[in-house]
């Protein structure tokens, strides 16, 4: 077995997943066929507020949870702080047979930075 560093593990799931921007997130929720928005982030960081309307379910907890909430053919959009975590989970979703999953590239950080809206 080949021991990664958690940067590898990241590139790695990034190669298999989709990453939407900031933008397209935006136009993605705007849209008639919103995806769930999910937030990964632990709760020291939704408390300081999250996209309006996002699902909080931490990335320690996703695969334990995630089943109750979002069926598998629902869309997903994920997104963590900076765009790390957000992949992982992305990954482990389409491994749980979750057929519409992207991660926000940037994450919570970019978010921000291009004035989308907040709640919390």
């Amino acid at each position: 077995m080949t021991i990664k560093s958690g940067a590898q593990m990241i590139a790695e799931a990034k190669t298999r997943i989709r990453e939407v921007s900031v933008p397209q997130v935006q136009q993605l929720i705007a849209g008639a066929d919103a995806p769930v928005v999910l937030d990964c982030r632990e709760p020291n960081e939704t408390n300081l507020g999250r996209i309006p309307g996002a699902v909080v379910i931490p990335r320690g907890t996703l695969e334990t949870k995630i089943e109750a909430v979002v069926p598998r053919d629902r869309a997903l959009v994920i997104y963590c702080a900076g765009g790390n975590r957000s992949a992982l989970a992305a990954d482990t979703l389409q491994q749980m047979g979750y057929t519409n999953v992207a991660s926000m590239a940037g994450g919570w950080g970019a978010w921000v930075a291009a004035g989308g809206a907040v709640e919390g």
